[in-house]
C-alpha cells in the first residue's frame, strides 16, 4: 500500500472515532504537532489515543472530506474538512474544522505530522 493510500485509509469515515484502528496507523514514536485556533499541541503516541477515546465518547459518526492530497514517497500532505455528529442529535452533521497536515511515514506509520486547523 503506498503512503497516499495510508493516509486516504487513515481519514476513512468514523475511523477517527475508533481507538484500536487509529492505532494500527500510529507509528509507536508518532509526533504530532498541531497548530489550532487555539494554540499549539504537541501530541505523542498516548496524547493522540487519549483525543481518540475522548472523540469516540463524545460522537457517533465523523467524516472527513479530502479535497487534496498530495505525494511524495513517504510524505503525504492532506487538506479536509472534518465533520461529526452528535448522540444528541445523529441527524445533523456538524463541522468541527478544516485541517491542512502533511504526515511523513516511517514502516507504513504515520509517524511525523505537522498539522493547523480552524474552525
Amino acid at each position: 500500500m503506498s503512503a497516499k493510500e495510508i493516509v486516504q485509509n487513515f481519514y476513512k469515515s468514523d475511523v477517527l472515532l475508533e481507538t484500536n484502528t487509529v492505532n494500527d496507523f500510529l507509528h509507536p514514536d508518532v509526533v504530532l504537532e498541531w497548530h489550532s485556533s487555539k494554540g499549539f499541541l504537541k501530541l505523542k503516541h498516548d496524547d493522540i489515543i487519549s483525543l481518540i477515546t475522548e472523540l469516540g465518547k463524545a460522537y457517533v459518526r465523523s467524516k472527513s472530506r479530502i479535497t487534496h492530497i498530495l505525494a511524495e514517497g513517504n510524505t503525504v500532505s492532506v487538506r479536509y474538512s472534518h465533520y461529526v455528529k452528535t448522540f444528541e442529535n445523529p441527524r445533523e452533521e456538524m463541522l468541527l474544522a478544516h485541517f491542512m497536515v502533511v504526515w511523513e511515514l516511517k514502516g507504513n506509520k504515520l509517524y511525523r505530522g505537522y498539522q493547523m486547523s480552524q474552525l
